[in-house]
């Protein structure tokens, strides 16, 4: 798909089918609005590279995924009046977690009707703690902060102790990483997920059979939803695990997403 710009040319990405879009698509850390390219063929829907991502630049600042929601909010303009679907992968997931969160702050209460979140890490796994780097990290970064180690051995100490896509990731971004970890392992993302549900909104999370990224134990558990019975489904949540897959987006993840779309897809008018 050829590159579009949204939102008065502020916002990069893809349309995609040849109506009016009722889809939003938000891609995972790392990746880019391509990712949703074999979900999305034939439907009428937008997905954005977020900023730091794709052709999109990278925030002024390291910004929260509240920041990042207030970034995506203006392209919801350029959809379909109605109701519309938000998908987000990962950190796309997050984002979406933040967009109908504080959506009514942008005036556009009622706006999405349904929300499908896939590989989203949103809440710590069960009984876990607050999670704190490794002793010899913190010492670093305290003596760091002091002008006692210089900057190349703190890199090497982040080198060492931070995760690939930390390693990966230019100063701004890491920034942005840590505060999207920080919130995950505080479950932030969860109160908006639950005032969702209970107010019986539309709901579809889907992870990979062997996701190690995200656990889906600890958002089922802030969620309320009993872990034991696969899939699950309540009144407004349903939950899918796609057997032998991990956290990326698939074919075989992609094949349920694309499901899941569909059953939200509005129905042609009279």
């Amino acid at each position: 798909m050829a590159l579009s710009t949204f939102a008065r040319g502020r916002l990069w990405g893809s349309r995609y089918g040849t109506g009016e879009p009722w889809l939003l698509a938000l891609h995972g850390w790392a990746r880019d609005h391509h990712d949703f390219d074999p979900v999305l063929a034939g439907l009428d829907a937008v997905a954005l590279d977020l900023p730091g991502h794709g052709v999109a630049p990278e925030p002024p600042e390291p910004w929260s995924t509240a920041e990042y929601a207030q970034w995506v909010a203006p392209v919801l303009d350029d959809l379909r009046p109605g109701p519309v679907v938000v998908v987000g992968h990962s950190f796309g997931a997050r984002v979406a977690v933040r967009l109908v969160g504080e959506i009514g702050a942008y005036g556009g209460t009622g706006r999405v009707g349904a929300l499908v979140l896939v590989g989203a890490p949103l809440a710590p796994p069960p009984g876990s703690g607050p999670g704190r780097p490794p002793l010899a990290y913190r010492a670093g970064r305290a003596l760091h902060r002091a002008g006692l180690v210089p900057e190349a051995q703190m890199e090497r100490l982040r080198r060492k102790y931070g995760s690939e896509d930390y390693r990966r990731a230019s100063q701004t971004m890491r920034g942005v990483l840590v505060k999207s970890v920080s919130e995950t392992a505080r479950a932030a993302y969860m109160p908006a997920v639950r005032s969702w549900a209970s107010a019986g909104r539309s709901l579809e999370l889907i992870w990979g059979e062997h996701d190690t990224v995200t656990s889906r134990a600890g958002c089922q558990s802030a969620l309320e939803v009993p872990p034991a019975i696969v899939p699950e489904t309540t009144a407004s949540v349903r939950i899918t695990v796609v057997p032998g897959a991990g956290h990326l987006m698939t074919p075989p993840v992609a094949a349920e997403v694309r499901a899941a779309l569909v059953r939200h897809q509005p129905r042609p008018g009279p």
